[in-house]
Formats: C-alpha cells, structure tokens, sequence
C-alpha cells in the first residue's frame, strides 16, 4: 500500500509496464540478498494470510517461504476449515480478515471470489491462482526468462496447450515488457478474449507481437521458449476428460 491507497493483484493489468519491470528487478535483488546470505526483512510485523480453496505444493510453499523471509508471518486457511464453508458469503469472510491481517493471498476456484474478496477487504488482495489468471506463475516465469537471456524485450514464447488460466497471463506479461508471444491451441479451447484483448492492447503500445493460432508448429517456429500446461487442470470435471484427450493428445 502507498499513501494509503490499497493495491490488489488480481491479474497483471493491475500494476503498469514499469511496475512490472521494478517487481521482477526487485525479486532479482532479493534472490541475490538471500545467496549473499543478507537480510532483507521488508515486512516486520506484518501478518499475511493465505487463503486456499484450491489444493498447492508450490506456491503455498513459496508464499509462505517468502512470506517469513521478508520477516513477516503467514496464517494458512484452508476454505473447507473455515466459515466458509457452512455458507458465510466471501464478502463476510473478507470483512472479518481485514480487521487481523496486512494482505490477503487467494488461491480460488472461481475468478469472481477474487473480485469480491478485494472489493470487500480493505487490504491488498493477491491472486495466488483463479479459473482465469495466474499472475505470480506468469511474473516467475519472466523472471526465470530474463536470468536465461538476459533480457526480455525481443525474446519470443510459444505457447502451446490449453488456454488456460496460465495462458492468459502470459499474453499479458509479454506483451508488458516487450516479449512476443505466440498462443497455440485447439479449436474451443483458446485464451480469455478479454485476455486477448489486453494483450494486443498491451502490444500496441510496447511493441510486441501476439499471435494466436491452432497450429502447434507455426507458433513455435523461431521461440526462444516453449511452454505448456496441463490440459486436465483442477476445475476440469470428469466428464470432460475423454474429450479432451481426443482434443488435445494430437495436438
């Protein structure tokens, strides 16, 4: 929070071009901190609490982990542990967090939680994963890219899979610091179109390009880096599996 106004991230068009660029400068700085053995204790005393309806390894871990090395404290909640789930509304829930904790990180099945939670909490609200957008996967990933190349304006991502929650974040972290992209998938499972639509807004004003496609082979043609995702994700119901292995195993 700055000067008292909360800041969510609850995807990445909520932080501009160079606020991204200072975070992935800053996480870099960190990482150097914590080689070097260095303190860099940026949250005494602030409590942080995670809230998980959706099961995690990886980024439970590190939140958590980053969480105390920042020298704050995290508080895990699981949903099925909570009021929530004997039916208080999100908006209660949030109401009652603020009053304990500094942030609140979410990780939802569903994307309109996140919004209720941030317009319900006077803390910052951080989308840990929803249904639509992943947006700390995505700032990891840019990083990692950026310590790979050395750069990140000019470097080109294919994409390759399902347009998935991950997906979409990544045409929006691109296209903000400069990177092309070039998003592959089947036909019925593309990207967000108000994903698509930010991205190429993004692109317009940095210079990157976004392309979006069906075909696996032009889309990797001349990457830097190819990524992909699980196309059985968490909110896929079993239903759907069959179809989806016939969708997606050519592909």
């Amino acid at each position: 929070m700055e000067s008292g106004v909360k800041r969510d991230l609850i995807t990445l068009q909520d932080v501009t071009d160079e606020e991204l660029m200072r975070i992935l400068s800053l996480a870099a700085k960190l990482k150097e901190e914590l080689k070097a053995g260095r303190p860099h204790r940026y949250l005494p005393g602030r409590i942080i609490a995670l809230l998980f309806q959706r099961p995690s390894t990886r980024t439970r871990v590190s939140f958590e982990v980053a969480i105390k090395q920042l020298g704050g404290d995290a508080i895990f909640l699981a949903w099925q542990q909570l009021q929530l789930s004997r039916g208080e509304t999100v908006a209660d829930t949030a109401r009652v967090l603020e009053r304990y904790v500094d942030a609140i990180v979410a990780r939802v099945a569903k994307h309109d939680t996140l919004i209720k939670l941030a317009a319900n909490a006077r803390v910052p609200v951080v989308n840990a994963l929803s249904d639509r957008f992943h947006p700390c996967q995505a700032a990891g990933d840019l990083l990692t890219i950026w310590e790979r190349f050395g750069k990140l304006r000019g470097i080109k991502l294919a994409y390759v899979g399902d347009g998935t929650n991950v997906c979409n974040s990544l045409l929006l972290a691109c296209t903000k610091v400069g990177m092309d992209i070039s998003v592959a998938c089947p036909v019925g499972y593309e990207p967000d179109p108000e994903a698509v639509k930010w991205a190429f807004d993004n692109a317009a004003r940095t210079g990157s390009t976004v392309v979006i496609t069906d075909d696996p082979l032009n889309a990797v043609r001349g990457a830097h880096v190819i990524y992909t995702d699980t196309f059985m994700s968490m909110h896929v119901p079993e239903s759907e599996r069959e179809r989806r292995f016939r969708d997606f195993v050519p592909h």
